[in-house]
């Protein structure tokens, strides 16, 4: 298993300059959450890591186990193990998810997936997060409202099996069913394929459900505080206000930042 270690990472777009600075480690099975205002970096912390073009990486280095990945294009990440689950999934018009998935899938390995097993598997990740049968046919995202789009991230995350899965706000939209099958499915992946998590989200009720190892505060591009589970809690209680007084700063003045899309982050290059 392989550890993510982001040093002095600073990163701009459209010369504006976002992340300033940023220190983060991520070892094999653990689970960090990542929280802050909006307009911080949380996001663009994600979408550097996965190698979106528009996202200028002006300082610092991402190393993945041995891998240095800022010399990697975006399918050479995901084939390494990286996926990221977007909080604005694509809809694909004119691929199902079938051919999608298997397309995903055979990059990764030597040998094609056999039909029946894949099947099989898809079949049994549906099911699990009580999606439409017809799924497997469909064209992606196309069509879907907002909470099946974000299911379908970990239906794609359940079918790949990454060892380094990072999850945009991909709570907001569910309701609280969708929660319930979407938490419980991730922390079952986690289980089983002893992978690492970094999650963005807002709200503690998801914390609460996944219970993350590390918790990390990024304010003006920078992590600015660390903790574990506790930490997500007190932010979710006292917002961030004692954090200003405490450490002495002042709140950074909220600017709507672009937030672009992959396309998709399992087989994609960069264009």
């Amino acid at each position: 298993m392989k550890k993510l270690v982001i040093k002095d990472l600073y990163v701009s777009i459209e010369g504006k300059e976002i992340l300033k600075g940023l220190n983060l480690q991520i070892n094999p099975g653990e689970i960090h959450a990542i929280m802050g205002p909006n307009g911080n970096g949380k996001s663009t912390l994600l979408q550097a890591i996965m190698g979106h073009p528009k996202y200028e990486i002006t300082g610092g280095s991402i190393y993945y186990g041995e891998d240095n990945i800022l010399e990697m294009e975006v399918n050479e990440r995901s084939i390494a193990g990286i996926f990221l689950a977007m909080q604005y999934p694509n809809e694909i018009s004119g691929v199902t998810n079938s051919d999608f998935l298997k397309a995903a899938i055979n990059a990764r390995n030597e040998e094609p997936i056999g039909l029946f097993e894949f099947i099989r598997n898809i079949d049994k990740a549906i099911d699990k997060l009580k999606m439409k049968d017809d799924l497997a046919h469909r064209y992606v995202n196309d069509g879907f409202s907002g909470g099946e789009k974000k299911r379908n991230e970990i239906l794609q995350m359940m079918m790949l099996k990454p060892t380094l899965a990072m999850l945009d706000e991909i709570d907001s939209g569910l309701d609280v069913d969708a929660l319930k099958y979407v938490s419980e499915t991730i922390n079952e992946l986690f289980k089983e394929n002893q992978m690492s998590l970094l999650i963005v989200s807002h709200y503690e009720r998801f914390f609460s459900l996944i219970q993350p190892t590390h918790a990390h505060i990024i304010i003006d591009g920078k992590i600015v505080m660390q903790g574990d589970y506790s930490l997500c809690k007190k932010i979710d209680e006292e917002g961030y206000d004692w954090l200003y007084k405490e450490l002495e700063i002042k709140p950074v003045k909220q600017e709507e930042v672009l937030t672009y899309s992959l396309g998709s982050c399992a087989i994609s290059k960069r264009g």
